[in-house]
């Protein structure tokens, strides 16, 4: 099963860097359209392969890991999030959804901002 989801997510990985480079190219660099597009379909896709493999057999274990887990995982990150905060929904945890939503933009946000400062602390360290 690793090997599956390995593949799956060096696919993913190659296929994000070539799409978002694509886009970026195409569409400019004053928005980062790149990024939105490889998460968009990456959630689209993720929601494709669960559904459709939860509710048939077409789909084998290995190729379910190899599509959600690898290949999107390598892919986009925000599939999995979306994914995941649909179930909470479906499921009718709506204050639980909300919750990690919430948490998830605020906290990642919050530790980019931390890690870019980190990054110049770092840089102002090193020049001396």
């Amino acid at each position: 099963m690793i090997w599956y989801i390995a593949l799956g997510s060096a696919v993913g990985g190659v296929l994000r860097h070539l799409v978002g480079g694509l886009a970026g190219r195409v569409a400019g660099p004053a928005f980062p359209y790149g990024t939105l597009l490889v998460n968009v379909t990456g959630c689209f896709l993720i929601g494709l392969v669960y559904r459709y493999g939860a509710d048939s057999a077409v789909l084998s274990p290995e190729v379910r890991a190899l599509l959600a887990i690898g290949f999107c995982g390598g892919y986009t990150t925000f599939s999995t999030f979306s994914y995941e905060t649909i179930r909470l929904l479906e499921d009718g945890q709506l204050a639980r959804a909300g919750t990690y939503v919430a948490l998830s933009v605020v906290l990642s946000l919050a530790a980019a901002l931390a890690g870019v400062a980190a990054g110049r602390e770092l840089l102002l360290v090193r020049r001396g």
